[in-house]
Parts: C-alpha cells; sequence; structure tokens
C-alpha cells in the first residue's frame, strides 16, 4: 500500500511525484516496488534494509539520499515486548517512509503534516524521531508504574515471591535501553552527515537529548530494581531471623521445664515429691512460674 501527500499537508493521488512529497509504502507488494524504484534514486543497501526486519537502528549517508532506520516499542503504554520498525528515506525535497504496518511515531506525524513547522522534509524526520523518542518516555513511565506497585507488593506482602517479576522487568528494560541506545547512535550519524540549516541540526541535537534522556530514566529504573532485589532478599533474612528468634525463645522457655519433668520422671524409690499430697500441683505450679517467669524476660528484653 502505497500513500502520498504534499508537504503542506494535501492528500495525493500518487502517481511518481517527487517533489515536495511525503510518500508513506506499507507492506510493501512487489509492484509497490517497482513503482518506488522507478520515482526514487534508492540505494540496494538501504532498500535491503528497509524490507528486512531484523535490523535494530542504525542510519547512513548515501550518495542518493540520506537513511535511517529506526525500531521502537509498539505499545509502551502497556510495556510490552513488541517493537516496529520505521525506515526514512530523506531527499532534499521529499520524503519517503518504508515499514511493514506503520507505526505510532508516523501516524501521529502523518497528521501534523502542513502545519507550520512541520513542512519541510528534514522538518517532517525530525519529528518522526522526535516522536519515536517520546514512545520511549511513555514506556518509561509505564514501567516506572510496575515498578512501584512492585516496591509495594515487596514491602506488604512478605508471602509472595517477586524475583520472577524482577528479572522480566528487568529484561525489557534492557531491551529498551538497547534500543534507545542503537536509535541515539543512528540519529547522532544521520545528524554528522546533514546538510541541512543550522535549525536542523538544532533539531537533530534535541532529538539526541531526548534519547540521552530516556536512557539515563531506563538506567536508574534497571538499578532501582536491583537495589528492591536486594532489598527483598533482605527482608526475606530479617523475616527468617525473627522467625529464629522467636522459636529459640520457645525453645529457652521448655528447657527448664523438661529439666524438671526429666527429673521427676527418673525411677528413684525415695522422691518425696511423688508422695507429696499436692506434689501434682507442685509441678505445674512450677511449670507455669518459671515459663511465665522467662517468657515476660524475653518480651521485656525484646527478644520475643
Amino acid at each position: 500500500m502505497i500513500r502520498a501527500q504534499t508537504l503542506t499537508g494535501t492528500p495525493l493521488d500518487w502517481t511518481g511525484q517527487t517533489q515536495h512529497v511525503w510518500v508513506d509504502a506499507q507492506e510493501v507488494t512487489p509492484g509497490d516496488l517497482d513503482r518506488l524504484r522507478a520515482a526514487f534514486p534508492l540505494n540496494r543497501l538501504a532498500l535491503e534494509d528497509a524490507l528486512e526486519q531484523g535490523h535494530w537502528s542504525r542510519a547512513e549517508a548515501y550518495p542518493e539520499h540520506g537513511f535511517i532506520t529506526i525500531r521502537s516499542f509498539a505499545h509502551p503504554e502497556e510495556a510490552d515486548e513488541f517493537t516496529e520498525r520505521l525506515s526514512i528515506f530523506l531527499y532534499p525535497d521529499a520524503v519517503l517512509t518504508i515499514s511493514r504496518a506503520g507505526t505510532r511515531a508516523l501516524n501521529t506525524v502523518w497528521k501534523l503534516v502542513g502545519r507550520e513547522s512541520v513542512n519541510t522534509a528534514p522538518e517532517i524526520v525530525y519529528e518522526l524521531l522526535d516522536q519515536t523518542a517520546d514512545t520511549f518516555f511513555t514506556l518509561a513511565d509505564a514501567l516506572e508504574t510496575r515498578v512501584d506497585a512492585l516496591e509495594e507488593r515487596v514491602f506488604t506482602d512478605g508471602r509472595t515471591n517477586p524475583v520472577g517479576d524482577v528479572f522480566t522487568l528487568k529484561h525489557l528494560l534492557a531491551q529498551a535501553r538497547r534500543l534507545s541506545a542503537d536509535a541515539r547512535e543512528a540519529t547522532a550519524l544521520l545528524a554528522r552527515h546533514a546538510e541541512g540549516t543550522a535549525a536542523d541540526l538544532v533539531r537533530y541535537r534535541d532529538v539526541l537529548d531526548s534519547f540521552t534522556r530516556v536512557a539515563s530514566r531506563l538506567d536508574g529504573l534497571r538499578d532501582f530494581l536491583t537495589s528492591l532485589l536486594d532489598l527483598h532478599l533482605n527482608l526475606q533474612s530479617q523475616r527468617m531471623n525473627e522467625v529464629m528468634r522467636t522459636l529459640t525463645a520457645v525453645s529457652v522457655v521448655f528447657l527448664p521445664l523438661t529439666f524438671l519433668a526429666g527429673v521427676w520422671g527418673m525411677n528413684f524409690a525415695n522422691m518425696p515429691e511423688l508422695h507429696t499430697r499436692y506434689g501434682y500441683a507442685f509441678a505445674w505450679a512450677s511449670f507455669l512460674l518459671i515459663g511465665g517467669l522467662l517468657a515476660y524476660y524475653f518480651k521485656r528484653r525484646g527478644w520475643w
């Protein structure tokens, strides 16, 4: 499918124009590819990168055009692992984009073309890159929400094991960090070879700053998850220590009682307590008194 509009935002029934136009090709068929090749000078290596779906973000300045392919998350607000990829061919007065089924950034910028700040080829490329950077910020917000919920679980629910969720988030963060770093490097390479105005270079630096800031946020989340995992392990150790302390206190309380029961259970013929009328009551009174005093002492000292 091929759609087109002029740089002033007017929809266009594209028949091969290459001036003052943005052409967007999605789910490219062999027929679409022939039309694009006939209209635009396309570098073979760039076209191969655009049609293959396995590449990460990269950029290059070819003799025919500038080129950047950039990968981002398809559903950043849900913080899932599905990604999308957009390839941009930059000409002096035209833009060609190729993707499998469009991207969030492309769909947003497509509606903005024709405004005062989005009516030249470099401005369209800037908006596409800037909107792509915004998807990483959306992802970072979603991940922060999940990390906050996980932190609350660690403090309030000691019975659940958050280790699996922590490593799932760390895996997603690592992927997001790698994608944002690749996108930044690709944007930096495109900016170095750009032949635009001073305003165009400022736009590229703005995108670079966005990718740098989002990478810093993702690094901070990754470090926080590591600290959260350490905190969980420390809390588990503390809870285990409290359990062991309680069990130890109970054992110490019953230790003298076990000793007395062992003494009175010995089979000697002359044991006065066994023949007294109140021997049984005396034994229970001894048990309760000694056990109560030990339990009170441990409670006062905070050992139980």
